[in-house]
């Protein structure tokens, strides 16, 4: 494999520095990925350089190419263009692929009577009827759910097949009580009284809202005129059901009439990609795409735009993203030549456009966070704090010290583990302080982690896998005394610390002789304060279960003392050396505190013990 590599790489430092596409071939002679690059020798040779930087993806990849093939071209624009048609004739393997695998959807309406209305993906020969094709999914399923429940039309399990009088049932379903559906399974209604709401839910799917209203309206007035003062209130609230449903699908609004929305989370190594499809200010479709991390955040937004815009005709006139792709220049020219007109690419940082891009990310995360078994919550915090720190990808595996010690005796350690933003307690290590001195939490920090790399390093059990993050309870002391350990280990995982206020509380994370501000940051900030919480319950715990070892081995050695009286005796003087440092006077200002005791005490210090 070696040979492979190195022989790989020498025909990679030949190429020019051009611009030019390049396609990797596995020992079939198959096409398993295709690049652009600015100047093909630095980027088809960084490929077979240390693969350490590398997500997992492309080390796979290469370690499948046997042989490449380059394309010079005149420009970068020129290489974009290939690429994109290139992944179009090979579909590579190893690319960003969006395979359109939800197909187009009809509307069902089963056989009367009382039909029920539904969306499916294929047409049956089964005598119902079907209405579409539809494209968008999210829209026609939307519309027909709002259409069932403002029509109170039946869509729970119940057998509707009984003869032309339905029997008579005490028990409606929940979505009766709910008043999304008017029970025909009881023989509330009437067999032409349902196919009237079918007929009127089918109107409004295929005609529209204010179509509807219309009609409604125009009933709900001749009902009046003629006295039939029920029928009327019930057209009434079939109207003001509507009326509240279009309400509600207004507050997903665009004052851009036309765009998409793009954001991207990452997480174990996987991406999800949301778009939102904002039309006449809208919003008509989503869709998501999970992919396999390949290169860089910036290049796989880029490569996602890419491959996402490649097979679709009609392009908006603006593309909203979270963060600007890579070439994001070279995109919006290719866009806008595809589309005949210009198409922009924006990265909004505040107002109404940056709440939709958050809106638009947090679903991405909900997504993610279901395809990788992670709650929403979670996935979204991983991915700030990662961004927050300018991490290439965000943690999944996280590691969090604290230093306990009572006035710099009995010092210790905890190690808390956090693993998809939730604790993993099986990974949990506590540390006695062996060396560093009394009160020196830095150097206990460095001798802690010192330890667990080594450890690691030797292959020692529990210590097999190094963390993506390292947490520090404590400022720039102890994150740039342990980073002169890694350095020594020759250990590459990024290191910070957390920093409190005087309260006690998370304030910042501290980096690089500097701070970073984390309570504006919702998500993150309400993750680093639980792990710092929970690294210090668990190295006081040990620091406090240790002490009491102690005391076992002192305290409890003088005569009259017991296990009360022990901790009566640290609590007031905070040690047991304070303790061996106390007069008789001072002693017996402890609460339960005898004469004879105190003097006992005195004496057992003083090595004066009867």
């Amino acid at each position: 494999m070696e040979e492979r590599i190195e022989r790989l790489r020498r025909e990679a430092m030949a190429l020019p520095l051009l611009p030019g596409v390049y396609l990797m071939h596995d020992k079939t002679g198959k096409v398993i990925y295709v690049g652009k690059a600015k100047a093909l020798k630095n980027r088809v040779s960084q490929y077979f350089g240390s693969q350490t930087n590398h997500s997992m993806k492309v080390r796979q990849m290469v370690a499948h190419v046997e042989t490449f093939e380059t394309i010079v071209v005149g420009s970068e624009f020129e290489a974009l263009v290939l690429e994109c048609s290139l992944i179009k004739q090979y579909a590579p393997k190893y690319n960003i692929l969006l395979k359109d695998d939800k197909g187009y959807h009809y509307i069902r309406v089963s056989k009367p009577p009382f039909s029920r209305i539904a969306v499916v993906m294929q047409k049956k020969e089964d005598g119902a009827r079907y209405i579409g094709p539809y494209m968008s999914s999210y829209g026609i399923k939307q519309a027909v759910d709002e259409a069932n429940k403002v029509f109170g039309l039946s869509t729970c399990a119940r057998s509707l097949c009984f003869g032309r009088k339905p029997p008579a049932m005490e028990r409606p379903c929940l979505n009766h009580h709910l008043g999304q559906c008017c029970a025909p399974c009881t023989g509330r209604v009437t067999e032409a009284e349902y196919a009237e709401r079918v007929a009127g839910a089918l109107e409004w799917l295929t005609r529209g809202s204010a179509a509807m209203i219309t009609t409604l309206e125009e009933r709900m007035l001749d009902a009046a005129e003629k006295l039939e003062f029920e029928k009327a209130a019930k057209l009434r609230d079939r109207i003001a059901a509507i009326r509240r449903i279009d309400s509600r699908q207004t507050v997903v609004m665009s004052r851009v009439e036309e765009q998409d929305i793009v954001a991207m989370v990452r997480s174990g190594g996987r991406s999800c990609f949301e778009v939102f499809c904002f039309r006449g200010g809208a919003l008509r479709d989503r869709e998501e795409f999970i992919v396999d991390e390949m290169e860089g955040e910036a290049a796989d937004r880029g490569e996602f735009l890419r491959r996402f815009y490649a097979e679709r005709e009609e392009l908006p006139r603006q593309i909203t993203v979270d963060a600007l792709p890579e070439d994001a220049e070279l995109l919006e020219q290719w866009l806008t030549e595809k589309a005949g007109r210009r198409v922009r690419i924006v990265e909004p940082q505040r107002g109404e456009q940056a709440q939709l891009v958050a809106m638009c990310r947090d679903n991405a995360s909900e997504h993610l966070a279901k395809v990788l078994g992670m709650s929403g919550r979670d996935a979204s915090a991983l991915d700030e704090l990662g961004t927050l720190l300018g991490l290439s990808e965000p943690p999944a595996y996280i590691e969090c010290y604290d230093i306990s010690h009572t006035a710099g005796e009995d010092p210790v350690c905890g190690m808390i583990v956090y693993e998809n933003g939730r604790p993993l307690k099986s990974a949990y290590r506590r540390f006695a302080v062996r060396e560093a001195k009394g009160g020196d939490d830095a150097g206990a920090m460095m001798e802690v982690l010192a330890r667990r790399l080594t450890d690691y390093k030797n292959g020692v059990e529990g210590f097999e896998r190094l963390p993506d993050l390292i947490l520090l309870d404590g400022g720039e002391a102890q994150v740039q005394a342990v980073k002169e350990v890694l350095t020594q280990l020759g250990v590459d995982v990024p290191l910070f610390g957390l920093v409190k206020d005087d309260r006690h509380r998370t304030r910042a994370i501290a980096v690089g002789g500097g701070e970073i501000a984390v309570r504006s940051h919702r998500a993150a900030y309400t993750l680093v304060s639980s792990m710092q919480e929970e690294v210090h319950r668990y190295a006081i715990g040990y620091h406090r279960k240790k002490r009491s070892k102690k005391i076992g081995t002192t305290l409890l050695k003088i005569p009259g003392v017991g296990q009360t009286r022990a901790k009566a005796l640290l609590r007031h003087f905070g040690s047991v050396k304070a303790v061996s440092e106390a007069t008789e006077e001072q002693l017996m200002t402890v609460k339960g505190m005898t004469a004879p005791v105190a003097a006992s005490i005195v004496r057992f210090f003083e090595g004066r013990e009867e």
